[in-house]
């Protein structure tokens, strides 16, 4: 039911284990599956539970309840707060993200195969990814991003490596990184200017800056992006 303003009564909540929200992540990531599914939405548990929300029984008086139709004035106002998502991952030192439309997949790091007589050290060769074989990439050497540090650091985060592959349904690409945060959410507002101090190739491709958990995440151009990946391979 509704009230005199039009707000909508909330529905009666139904119980259920937040596993994500205390050790997925979205609390501590100390669950034990989320090296197998890299993300809390790949879990069946978290699909059951999703499930279980969706095929409740609905309330009599559920359709009365909706709010009035918005205002156009409201409607604008929602358009400019549009929550975008991005993928953020981590090459060397550097933190990226990129459009959600644009990746296809994240898979485990599995070798490369080189290819003969390239003189572009931007490609590394090619790598299987379930019985295709997808042309890969050094995203880091395309960008400029110096992984040396990251070497120096150890084994600590090449055991988070992936395999990331991105582009078009024809004309697709594959890349590794170092480690995949996930999928983030964020507005326009939150972003900003991009500085002055990043390399020449990286700042060619980025257009703004994300600030996310004391860090400044570059946000990638994918049109301009995908467009450095073909000249790389041409």
């Amino acid at each position: 039911m509704s009230t005199s303003t039009g707000i909508a009564q909330p529905v009666a909540e139904i119980k259920i284990d937040d596993c994500w929200r205390q050790i997925g992540v979205r609390g501590d990531r100390s669950c034990a599956l989320l090296d197998q599914h890299l993300h809390c939405r790949n879990c069946p548990a978290y699909k059951k539970i999703a499930r279980s929300l969706l095929d409740r029984a609905t309330p009599s008086a559920y359709p009365t309840g909706w709010p009035d139709k918005p205002s156009r004035a409201e409607l604008d106002s929602a358009d400019e707060e549009a929550l975008q998502t991005a993928v953020l991952f981590r090459l060397g030192e550097e933190w990226l993200a990129l459009p959600v439309a644009i990746f296809h997949e994240v898979a485990e790091s599995r070798r490369v195969h080189s290819l003969p007589h390239r003189r572009n050290g931007a490609v590394l060769g090619i790598a299987n990814v379930r019985g295709e074989l997808l042309i890969c990439v050094s995203l880091s050497e395309l960008l400029g991003i110096d992984e040396r540090k990251e070497a120096e650091q150890g084994k600590r985060a090449k055991a988070f490596r992936r395999l990331v592959v991105v582009g078009e349904l024809d004309k697709r690409v594959a890349f590794t990184v170092d480690e995949i945060h996930g999928l983030h959410r964020y507005r326009e507002h939150d972003t900003l200017a991009v500085p002055a101090t990043i390399g020449k190739a990286l700042s060619a491709a980025t257009v703004a800056v994300l600030p996310w958990r004391g860090r400044a995440v570059g946000c990638l151009d994918p049109g301009q992006l995908l467009t450095m990946l073909d000249r790389s391979i041409a």
